[in-house]
């Protein structure tokens, strides 16, 4: 939580609502499918199945739960239906969730990586850049 802008209470209701959320991101091939969206916007299933190495019907059918839970959205173009994030915030439980898997894999007395200080590029060990998630528009 920030505490420029937040309180560290949350409203009962939505615990049971996060923890669904966590559930639902707790999968490797949503994971990289987020991660596949974030990098280049918009994909069909086709796309996002390559990039994931996964068939497309398995591929379709996580996109699906992801798309249920409002974190991706799809637009017609065509005969293709394309997939996009809905906003940053999944993109942000998931860096979040890497960082924290450093700390577990770190040998005790070691830094993770993603607080080393790096060659001046900011971009973390994951391929994610040290910030926010980028923002779309219509994001909150």
């Amino acid at each position: 939580m920030h505490a420029d802008n937040e309180t560290s209470e949350v409203a009962p209701e939505f615990v049971d609502l996060a923890a669904e959320v966590l559930g639902l991101l707790s999968d490797p091939t949503r994971i990289r499918l987020i991660l596949a969206l974030d990098a280049a916007v918009e994909l069909s299933v086709g796309e996002l199945a390559e990039v994931v190495g996964k068939n497309p019907s398995g591929v379709s059918q996580h996109l699906a739960r992801l798309r249920m839970a409002r974190m991706v959205t799809t637009r017609q173009d065509g005969t293709k239906v394309l997939y996009k994030l809905a906003d940053e915030h999944a993109l942000g439980v998931i860096f979040e969730a890497v960082r924290q898997a450093e700390h577990s894999v770190a040998a005790a007395g070691q830094t993770p990586l993603h607080h080393t200080p790096g060659d001046g590029d900011s971009t973390a060990r994951f391929g994610a850049p040290e910030r926010s998630p980028r923002r779309r528009s219509g994001d909150s």
